[in-house]
Formats: C-alpha cells, structure tokens, sequence
C-alpha cells in the first residue's frame, strides 16, 4: 500500500491538515519542537480530542503538567479532554517534602524500567489509536547514554507502531534533537516572536508538506493554522470585463475603467482623495447587485461610512443589501496568511467582483511581520485574487506631497497592472489637485493630466490639462497661450 493511501488522522486543525497533505499518516511518529508557550501541548490536546470525537481510543502521557491542570488549559480554548486516559509519568506532590534527598537529573538514582513498564501497561490496557507523549525529553533523561537512548527509542517506536498506533511527541528545542528527528516519521516547529506565532512542516517522510512558515493563531476558540495563498491553485478563466468607478474623467485616464482579473494602485500623498476614489469604484459595483469588499487598515468602520456618505456614495444602504461588505482589521492581530485565508474565504463565499485593500501602508504596519516579507504575502494575495478573475485596488500613500519621484510608495510596483496617481500641485500660490495614469497593462488610457476636486458634491474632474507642464517633478509652470497651435490657427510670419 502506497503511503498516500493510507490511513490519515486529522489534526483537528484544518489549515495543519493541509499543510501535512491530509493528516497525519496512521502508525507513525510525530516531533513537535519549539520553545516554552508556542503551542505544543496545546495542539496535541487538540489531536486528542478530535481522536475522541471519532470515537478513538487515546492516550495522554505526562510528567510535567498535572492532569487538572492539562485539562483546565485545554477547556479554556474550546478542547475537551473528558474521556482520555491519562498516565502521569511526573514525581507526586510529596516528593519535594520527603526528607530524603535526590539529585534531579542523575539518571543512577531513578528506576530505568518502570517507565516502560508504565507506558507498554498503558498502551496494553487502553490499546491507543492515538497516544501524545508531552514532554519526551522525559524518557530521554533516565537513560545514561545517548546510544542507550537511541536503543530505547527504537524499541518503543516500534512496539507503538506494531500496536497500530499514531504518536505524537512534544519536545522544548534544544541543541540535542539530533536523535529524536531522525527517528521520528514527521516533525513540527512552532515558534513565537516579533512575527507572531509561526508553524513549519519541516519532515515528512514519504509525503511532504507544504514548505515555509506558515500563520497560526491561539485564541478562545482553540488553534488555529493558516496556510500560506498558492495562486496557482486556483486559477480560472481570464475575463476582462471592465468596471468604471462613475467619475467621468478617472474613467477616461482608464480608457474606460478598470478590468476585473488585474491590479490597481491608488497613489498619492495623504488627503488627496485615493479612498473616496476607491469608494466610488466600491459603488459602482455593488449598487449593480454585485458584491465588493473592503479591508479598512486604516481608519475604522464609521469613519469610512461617515466620510463616503458626505460624499454622497450610500454606503450604509449598500451594506445593508448585503453587496457591500467593510472589514475593519485591528493592529498586530493576526498574520498575513490569516489575512490571506479570511479574504479568500469571503471572496468565494460572495462571489465578490471587487476587492480593495486600504491601504498598503496600513497592511505592512497591522499584521505581524517584515516588510518584504509582507510584500511578498500581498503579492500572492493578488495573484490569487486576480487568478480568481476579482478586480484589486490598493491604496498606497505616498509622502512626498508633490512631484512624483517614485509612482508608489515602496517597491511594489511590479503587482500593479494599473497605476494612478493623485498629487497636489501649486499654481499661481494655490492648492491643487491632479490625477494622471502611469501604467494600464489591458487596453489603451489617456495620456494627460485632469485637475480634480473633492467637495460634498463628490469628485469633480476636469478636461485633459494643456497648458501646464512640470507636473510630474513638482515644478509646474503655465505654458504661453501662443505655444500652442490648435487645429484652425495657422502660422504668420513676423512682417
């Protein structure tokens, strides 16, 4: 039997599974490394009970932790332990008060049998499909060589293994894993930093796994894993279809609107109108009985509202019919991969024509991790969306207030397929704003500048600008009526 099939036993935990392509293989054995607090026994707990909610038999063997107090950190998040068999391999509480004393990690003073002995009366007793060993270091340190150990651990492993049984073991990371990773069939690393919680699928023999570092999260509702976005997988037809935003003149510099399956940046210094112009794109699709979504990075839910309705754009109206749908995502919450599962998530659930992430500052300061590493996690965001024929907008806020050194704010100008700025230029000692597209990657667009505003009657743009130049380096000048020739002015010599 070849080892894709094979019995598999869930983690419990969907987006695991899928990094393990399925679960775990039945009759191996499992390492789970990482620091104190990264999760370990949290996640073998969980493989526990969902063994129970199929109606397997399992074991729990611990030394470090009480059973209560396993079973109360486990319940606080939604695990329930009721109904495993335990087997506590820890000192009674009475050890420390006896008056005798021991030498804690000499292993001549501590029976080296009845730990085995212990185990195999478990397994014999319960006969396990599933056991968790937390922590394993335990049996390591009653053995007085590292080849004894070796020895040891085979002999265990295999007597498990012939008993049908699947194993998961937790172990702290440390410079000494070399024996127990080469012995085991699959190992997990979970960690915990700066970039929040992460989990890695190092080995699994005979299958393979997803590779990288992947998202995971510890909340009230238990452990939950979130696999990174692969485009690729989810890929369909190119179609096209184009989707004006209502301003006539933004329409215009995109030859029409943009194309659903594509990229677009909003780009331009703070308060020059890139949201508004999102919202109106937001507008025009679901007030057509189609679904859009926006990620607010950041400003909240009401701020948004109040400022687009100022604007006449009926947002409440349009969420309230259920084709307009705002999500508010709170700082350092969460990672990118679970931003990138929650918007795929929505997106196929509501067939949404339109995303727009505002903004791609806010996106690289809210969730957990570096900055190329987040661009990259926005790239295959994108790549996703658009593979899944939804139309991106993305706001980028630019600094410098005008001139146009760069068209975005970071290097991220290659996810684009279509570029727009909005700047604010100086004329005769006035603030004013104009808009002009850099790049569009389907279909023709305008090769001018537009002066716009931004009032409570909306966004107003004017005709293509032709007597100005210098707008693109910040030092705009009006050019001389007599410059320019229109088509019924004709050439008159000096007499």
């Amino acid at each position: 039997m070849g080892i894709d099939a094979r019995e598999r036993y869930s983690s419990g935990i969907p987006g695991l599974d899928s990094l393990l392509r399925g679960g775990f293989v039945a009759e191996r054995i499992y390492l789970v490394l990482g620091s104190p607090g990264t999760g370990k026994t949290l996640l073998g707990s969980k493989f526990l009970s969902t063994g129970l909610e199929n109606d397997e038999n399992v074991l729990f063997i611990h030394g470090e932790e009480s059973r209560a107090d396993l079973c109360l950190n486990a319940e606080e998040l939604g695990i329930n332990l009721d109904g495993v068999d335990f087997l506590d391999l820890g000192p009674e509480s009475d050890f420390f008060s006896q008056e005798r004393t021991y030498d804690l990690v000499n292993p001549q003073d501590v029976e080296y049998d009845s730990y085995i002995a212990d185990i195999r009366g478990a397994v014999e007793d319960v006969d396990p499909d599933r056991v968790l060993i937390d922590p394993i270091s335990q049996l390591q340190y009653v053995e007085t060589t590292e080849y004894q150990f070796r020895k040891r651990m085979i002999a265990f492993m295999r007597f498990l293994k012939d008993r049908g049984t699947t194993v998961l073991a937790t172990k702290t990371t440390s410079d000494f894993d070399d024996q127990l990773q080469s012995l085991s069939d699959g190992i997990i690393i979970l960690e915990r930093g700066e970039d929040g919680r992460r989990i890695d699928v190092v080995k699994h023999r005979g299958v393979g796994s997803r590779s990288g570092t992947h998202g995971m999260a510890i909340r009230g509702d238990g452990v939950s894993v979130f696999p990174s976005l692969i485009p690729e997988e989810h890929d369909e037809a190119f179609n096209p279809t184009q989707i004006a935003s209502g301003i006539d003149g933004f329409d215009s510099l995109f030859g029409g609107g943009i194309e659903r399956g594509t990229v677009t940046i909003l780009s331009g210094p703070s308060g020059v109108g890139k949201s508004s112009t999102a919202a109106k794109f937001l507008e025009s699709v679901a007030s057509n009985d189609r679904n859009a979504v926006a990620y607010l990075f950041e400003e909240s839910t009401n701020m948004f509202v109040h400022r687009s309705e100022t604007f006449g754009i009926p947002v409440t109206e349009l969420c309230d019919q259920g084709t307009l749908t705002l999500e508010p995502i709170d700082p350092l919450t969460q990672s990118a991969e679970e931003f990138g599962q929650r918007a795929r998530a929505q997106v196929e659930e509501q067939d949404a024509e339109l995303v727009v992430i505002d903004g791609i500052n806010g996106y690289q300061s809210a969730l957990y991790g570096e900055t190329d590493q987040l661009a990259r996690k926005l790239h295959a965001l994108t790549r996703y969306l658009k593979n899944k024929n939804v139309a991106v907008v993305l706001i980028d806020e630019i600094g410098r207030v005008t001139g146009l050194q760069s068209p975005t704010s970071s290097d991220i100008s290659y996810i684009a397929d279509n570029i727009m700025f909005l700047k604010y230029i100086e004329l005769d000692g006035r603030l004013k704003r104009v808009a002009g597209v850099v790049k569009k990657r389907i279909g023709g667009f305008e090769d001018t500048f537009r002066e716009f505003t931004v009032s409570a009657n909306g966004i107003d743009v004017g005709e293509p600008i032709t007597n100005v130049r210098g707008i693109l380096n910040g030092t705009p000048e009006w050019i001389q009526e007599e410059h320019h020739l229109n088509e019924t002015d004709t050439y008159q010599p000096e007499e």
